[in-house]
């Protein structure tokens, strides 16, 4: 029985808010600048945000792969560099399914992979997301939860998050509180793959912003080739906090078709201080993990992948600073993410009709929390009092992609489907809660067709229509809704190094549990406003049965450029920009209206507005000459509400990252400076009724320094917040951390191997 050839899984999902936020001086001259800025980034040299292992990771495809080989091979373009060393551009198949290298994908695609995320070490999730344009990945000081906007959009699964596979849709809904949000701990990561805009209409409701998916370390991420076990433990200690993490993984391959892989991370995070050096309460955490998977080749061309993992995370949390508000309500906060999966894949490179993928899904988050601390009250309760918050979603998709020519026009055809259904179980008897927070039921499903053609070396087409429906039921209220939603892209290449793509696409956002079944008396119970329920209070949530889906419309022209040898042999430069307008049509917003006896706000209820507008630029690139790299990325951005021209506050702040290193020329010592510029939000950046505050703009500057002295043997330092700069990020009400030092040190051993002629990699 032979052993089936390795394919990406992408699938994972999450929700993400939207307020609103603006344009501003610095955002409209930005917007006029658009073209200039992209001149003098082609000027510059291109660099990319990915820092020095993308380039290690770079895939030189021959010029024009992406259209001359069939599109969606199932096999990475490969080149050998200097010192016969395989480089391989970041392989995806975000956006159709299909496996690309990165830069000849026709969309706004963003990759990081496992030697990055060694290179980097991210301590919390959202440093995952560190320079990637379009993308803002929040995270407070005072939880473990991230929330990802992108472009603009967030909340609610407008970005859908997966990982291996399953949807992440939890929401808690409350003040200050993300309406959606996931939990990994990212030491379990192996890849994260990001598309940005509704343009990738194959993963399912919801994403009109965009899809980050995730992938969890496994086998072939701890076995060298020709082993049949391993281990590898990671050792890593910090300032500010202090904080400390370890791992351990294990990996064994019984026979040439059996995987074993297992493991388990413990964090351990002190209060840290900010850049003035005051400890910031509440920034304390501990967390730990466990995984397991197996994998399993019947036959040829066959391969079932078997996996659990579960998250464990225990903090205080609260919805202000406990400096500047000592009586806010604060929580003892206790977090367990479930995910068990199950796949299917087959693919034989000799068969053209089949190329299958199929998973099946569970996830369970549950926030159990107790009061600690602060005022009593019919909203938060008392100290004391517990409330918990749970979402169990179960749910499959599978698709098949076949291939075949049409005299000189190559052709894949992918066609699948997807459901999943959330079932919402929230309890507060002592405060309000599970008012902001209802119960209820949502299944959403829908299937796809999918056309890439493939001309000579110069032309690719892609074409997809998706179609979606959804039923919402709770608390009596119910809702429905079905569409047919397109996508169009067309890609010309008329020189080897430069491709120039535009793109129409649809998306398609049920309304969440929380937006259609929101109902009841905000606290406290005062005899200002009678709800239709009979309770009493401040004023009135309504549950709105007829709220229309979201429809958000892209247009996007972007360019991708790709040289070898440029400057000197075996350097890359790698570069994509883009520019787009996503229209937003029914968007969901939650809206006051009407008036008590004593004049107050009577009623508050979701409903949909007119639409949003939403557009910016982004740029990534990347230039890598083995002994030194160098990269750059940027994001220019704006939105507002068409019915009013107030601006979206959640947009996020414009943003420059830069890095710039250097290496050994055994490459076994490795040193990188990473800078990052955030502009400032102003009060005209933001609408008349923002519940954010403006934020000043900062610098960051880290320093990493990485020696692997063998191939099992890895040792890292790095400087964070090097400037020990005072900021606080948009939309977060706790300063970031100062100053922060980090020492790591991985070990790998493991027996079996097949000789070599060459040593293995570190890491695979």
């Amino acid at each position: 029985m032979g052993r089936l050839t390795a394919r990406a899984s992408a699938r994972s999902v999450s929700a993400v808010s939207l307020c609103r936020k603006g344009s501003g001086p610095f955002r409209r001259a930005a917007a006029r600048g658009l073209s200039s800025v992209a001149g003098a980034a082609l000027v510059a040299g291109g660099l990319a945000w990915a820092g020095p292992a993308a380039a290690q990771s770079a895939t030189t495809a021959p010029a024009g792969s992406s259209s001359a080989s069939w599109p969606a091979s199932s096999q990475p373009a490969m080149t050998t560099g200097p010192g016969g060393e395989i480089a391989l551009d970041a392989i995806t198949v975000v956006a159709t399914y299909t496996p690309i290298s990165t830069i000849n994908a026709l969309a706004g695609v963003s990759a990081v992979r496992l030697d990055q995320l060694q290179e980097y070490l991210p301590d919390r999730t959202a440093d995952v997301f560190w320079g990637m344009p379009g993308v803002t990945a929040i995270q407070n000081g005072n939880s473990t939860q991230t929330s990802v906007n992108i472009r603009g959009l967030q909340d609610f699964g407008r970005v859908a998050v997966i990982v291996d596979g399953a949807r992440q849709n939890f929401t808690q809904l409350g003040h200050a509180n993300s309406a959606g949000s996931f939990f990994v701990e990212p030491g379990l990561l192996a890849g994260v793959d990001v598309i940005r805009g509704p343009v990738s209409n194959i993963y399912g409701s919801g994403a009109i912003g965009g899809v980050v998916t995730m992938r969890t370390k496994d086998a072939n991420d701890i076995l060298k080739p020709g082993q049949t076990w391993g281990v590898e433990g990671t050792g890593e200690m910090g300032s500010n906090g202090p904080m400390g993490f370890g791992s351990a993984f294990g990996a064994a391959r019984v026979g040439p078709n059996i995987d074993l892989f297992w493991g388990g991370t413990y964090r351990d995070q002190g209060n840290y201080s900010d850049g003035d050096g005051n400890e910031v309460p509440g920034t304390a955490n501990t967390t730990w993990t466990g995984i397991a998977k197996a994998t399993i080749r019947p036959a040829d061309f066959h391969e079932i992948k078997l996996s659990a993992l579960n998250y464990d995370s225990s903090y205080t949390t609260s919805s202000a600073s406990v400096i500047t508000t000592p009586t806010t309500s604060q929580y003892g906060t206790d977090i367990t993410n479930r995910t068990v999966s199950a796949s299917y894949n087959y693919s034989n490179p000799d068969n053209n009709l089949f190329d299958w993928r199929s998973t099946v899904y569970w996830n369970q988050v549950q926030q159990d929390q107790v009061k600690v601390a602060g005022t009593n009250s019919t909203v938060t309760g008392n100290v004391g009092n517990p409330r918990s918050f749970t979402i169990d979603t179960v749910g499959f998709d599978a698709n098949n992609t076949t291939r075949f020519a049409l005299g000189p026009v190559r052709n894949a055809v992918t066609v699948g489907g997807d459901y999943f259904h959330d079932d919402v179980s929230n309890i507060d008897r002592y405060g309000f809660g599970d008012g902001y927070n209802p119960s209820g039921t949502r299944g959403v499903g829908g299937a796809f067709v999918q056309w890439q053609a493939n001309y000579s070396t110069w032309l690719e087409a892609i074409g997809a229509v998706r179609y979606d429906s959804y039923t919402l039921n709770g608390n009596g209220v119910s809702n429905s809704g079905d569409r047919f939603s397109p996508k169009l892209t067309i890609g010309l290449t008329p020189l080897t190094w430069f491709t120039v793509y535009g793109t129409y696409a649809e998306g398609y956002r049920a309304p969440a549990v929380t937006e259609t079944l929101v109902a009841g008396a905000h606290p406290p119970a005062m005899p200002i406003v009678t709800c239709p329920d009979g309770s009493i209070g401040t004023f009135c949530f309504l549950p709105n049965a007829s709220l229309q889906p979201e429809v958000g419309k892209n247009k996007e022209i972007g360019v991708n450029l790709k040289f070898d040898d440029l400057l000197t042999q075996g350097d890359k430069l790698r570069l994509k920009a883009d520019v787009y307008r996503n229209d937003v049509s029914d968007f969901i917003e939650l809206v006051q209206f009407g008036r008590t006896r004593f004049g107050t706000t009577a009623y508050a209820q979701y409903q949909n507005i007119a639409s949003a507008r939403l557009q910016g630029f982004e740029l990534e690139s990347m230039y890598d000459a083995r002994l030194w790299f160098a990269g750059i990325s940027a994001t220019v951005s704006e939105g507002k509400d068409t019915s009013d021209n107030q601006p979206l506050s959640s947009i996020q702040p414009d943003n420059v990252a830069t890095t710039i290193g250097l290496r050994s020329p055994d490459q076994t010592l490795s040193l990188s400076l990473r800078w990052q510029w955030v502009a400032a939000v102003t009060a005209a950046d933001l609408p008349t009724n923002s519940v954010y505050a403006p934020t000043s703009s900062f610098n960051l500057v880290n320093v990493y320094l990485g020696y692997q002295p063998s191939e099992n043997v890895r040792m890292s330092l790095s400087a964070e917040n090097l400037l020990n700069e005072q900021y606080t990020q948009y939309q977060q009400f706790l300063p970031s951390a100062g100053l922060t030092v980090r020492g790591a040190v991985t070990i790998r051993f493991g027996g079996g191997e097949v000789a070599s002629s060459k040593p293995a990699a570190l890491t695979k």
